[in-house]
């Protein structure tokens, strides 16, 4: 049963506990727990503004969230802006029954506007090889510039950022896993990396040659290469902490503007490309379900209709009677 109202009114640490329960519990990442964190403060700002303070999570009916609805509607935001804040608003209702703290989820039964048909962006083949060459021809170069100063370039960001690309089209690893990785989970005899993924769920991967030797010649130009319980990446040479998905990001931005692809490409679309070309090479739904740590069949099904339409486009352009 939920608490009485006397002890709710002193509760006001809600919020605290949810976002609490995502980092140490749900193990969310970084990102999830920023745009939760910013959705639950925009509905606070809303209420204030628009409702009687004040704001009492318990106490709200179906209605106060239709009414939140079309104020989001009215600033025109993405049919996927709108879903994420009620993604948000029921993972929070959703802890708070599982607490006891309240009975039923308000949020419930809202009725959303409905997600486009978005397929995920991914690089073709000879896009990949491109960008997974970026780094030493970068570091080329930068050394070739330099030249005439006499400054010596360390080779050994490039290194880096070469394994870490490497690993995550080798991988389909999300850049929480990729920066999460310790020398140990990397079973190079068999060839399989144990990921740990969201919410503490634990997979393991198979890794290609050409990403563990990227990754060996990585570490063969630290002063000391990782012992297990070290990071696979590190944030800089001196340092010994792991790298970060904003650096990550950075510098995949700088490798993508050298090879003349969409600097916006995020992380992320280097793991669509490593789903996209194992279907289209042949491989099972279920076995990329697997390697992707996809809990939900639908999920990985979307890559499908990425093969599919491109397929379809090869016809139209190719067959005589299109």
């Amino acid at each position: 049963m939920p608490e009485s109202s006397e002890n709710l009114e002193e509760k006001p640490e809600w919020t605290v506990l949810f976002f609490r329960f995502l980092s140490d519990e749900k193990d969310a990442s970084v990102y999830t727990q920023r745009n939760y964190r910013q959705a639950l403060s925009e509905f606070e700002q809303w209420h204030r503004e628009s409702l009687e303070p004040p704001l009492r999570w318990e106490e709200l009916e179906r209605n106060d969230f239709r009414l939140f609805l079309r104020w989001l509607g009215r600033r025109e935001l993405s049919q996927a802006a709108i879903r994420l804040r009620f993604s948000a608003l029921n993972s929070f209702y959703k802890f708070l029954m599982r607490r006891g703290l309240v009975e039923s989820s308000p949020v419930k039964g809202v009725a959303l506007p409905k997600p486009g048909k978005r397929l995920p962006q991914f690089l073709t083949l000879d896009q990949m090889n491109a960008l997974l060459d970026a780094p030493l021809r970068e570091f080329e170069a930068e050394r070739e510039a330099k030249k005439q100063t006499k400054k010596i370039i360390s080779p050994v960001p490039y290194l880096r950022d070469r394994a870490i690309l490497e690993t995550i089209y080798s991988c389909g690893l999300r850049i929480g896993e990729i920066c999460r990785m310790l020398a140990g989970e990397i079973e190079q005899d068999e060839l399989v990396v144990n990921v740990h993924g969201k919410g503490k769920k634990e997979r393991q991967v198979p890794i290609g040659r050409p990403a563990i030797e990227a990754i060996l010649i990585y570490w063969k130009r630290l002063s000391k290469p990782p012992v297990a319980d070290e990071p696979v990446f590190f944030a800089s040479e001196k340092k010994r902490s792991a790298i970060y998905p904003r650096l990550v990001q950075l510098r995949l931005k700088n490798y993508l503007s050298a090879c003349r692809l969409d600097p916006m490409l995020t992380p992320h679309k280097l793991r669509h490309s490593y789903a996209t070309h194992l279907l289209d090479a042949g491989a099972d739904l279920r076995s990329v379900q697997e390697m992707l740590g996809h809990s939900n069949l639908a999920t990985t099904q979307v890559y499908t209709h990425v093969s599919t339409e491109r397929i379809k486009r090869a016809y139209n352009e190719a067959h005589p009677r299109a």
